[in-house]
């Protein structure tokens, strides 16, 4: 089984539990009229949505580029990634209402052992799933698997603040509830805010990799004099590279090939993300007759 199926497979696993998690909180949250548990649904049910935007971007990324597409099909991720974004803010709206009726007394959240028992049994599978996708993560070298492992993570923190607010709430604090879901609703929103802000910078072509690393690279072949005017794009998995080298101005056409094809290979070895390399090959003579006239 190739890499992309493998983290095919682990999307779709871990899609079907957050999927479970999310609809028991959802369903009991509105059963109990319990804005923390509901509002926590909600949050979890975008690790659902998230898993969804990772088959797609799984599916076009396996698209190899071709004439209309020359730098492949990596940004439609980035795209679907900021409706996920934008979804996440429209959800806020959702949770506030509910917190609003709870603080004004329209609705009374009915805790019980049920549910403990629920927020128990969904976080061990948010527990599990957030180990889960760690270590495949880790084996199949996927960003967006670790970067989804600690999403997960966040939602563990969210749900032990939520299983606290039943327990205040038992004990006769009665805006213990209302104030959970407040919470979970300015985690949902600071993390739709933060997902269009990433994905807006990937849009425009934000720098992916530090100019002086990719320098630091190229000047350690042998033949490369300078190099400058470095720019990277793309996405943090698929990155587009292209900078100028100065070499040595006697050099044949075919030696300062050559030395453009090994700096290509140093950098593509030095950062795995990076998919092409443009190389614009330089008499060096020529960038030092520039300084001088400057």
């Amino acid at each position: 089984m190739n890499r992309t199926s493998e983290v095919h497979k682990v999307l779709v696993i871990t899609l079907f539990l957050n999927l479970l998690v999310s609809g028991a909180k959802i369903s009991y949250g509105f059963i109990s009229h319990s804005v923390a548990i509901s509002s926590d649904g909600f949050h979890s049910l975008f690790d659902g949505v998230s898993n969804v935007a990772g088959l797609i971007g799984v599916y076009l990324a396996s698209h190899p580029a071709d004439e209309r597409h020359p730098y492949g099909h990596r940004k439609y991720e980035t795209v679907f990634t900021i409706f996920i974004g934008m979804l996440m803010l429209f959800t806020c709206f959702e949770i506030f209402k509910g917190v609003y009726d709870s603080f004004a007394g329209r609705q009374t959240p009915i805790v019980g052992p049920e549910s403990f028992i629920l927020m128990a049994a969904t976080t061990s599978v948010n527990i599990f799933v957030t180990l889960y996708e760690k270590r495949k993560g880790k084996e199949l070298s996927s960003e967006y698997l670790k970067a989804d492992a600690r999403h997960t993570l966040s939602d563990i923190y969210v749900s032990l603040g939520v299983i606290v607010s039943l327990v205040l709430t038992e004990i006769g604090l009665a805006y213990a509830d209302a104030l959970a879901g407040a919470v979970v609703g300015i985690f949902v929103a600071k993390a739709g805010f933060d997902i269009i802000k990433e994905s807006a910078e990937t849009l425009i072509d934000k720098s992916q990799v530090n100019p002086s690393e990719i320098i630091q690279a190229a000047e350690c072949v042998d033949g490369v004099v300078e190099c400058h005017d470095i720019r990277t794009r793309g996405t943090s998995d698929s990155i587009f590279v292209d900078l100028h080298c100065l070499v040595h101005p006697d050099l044949s056409v075919n030696n300062a090939h050559g030395i453009a094809h090994r700096v290509e290979e140093e950098i593509k070895q030095k950062f795995p993300a990076i998919v092409d390399v443009v190389v614009h090959v330089e008499p060096a003579t020529e960038r030092k007759d520039e300084h001088v006239n400057q």
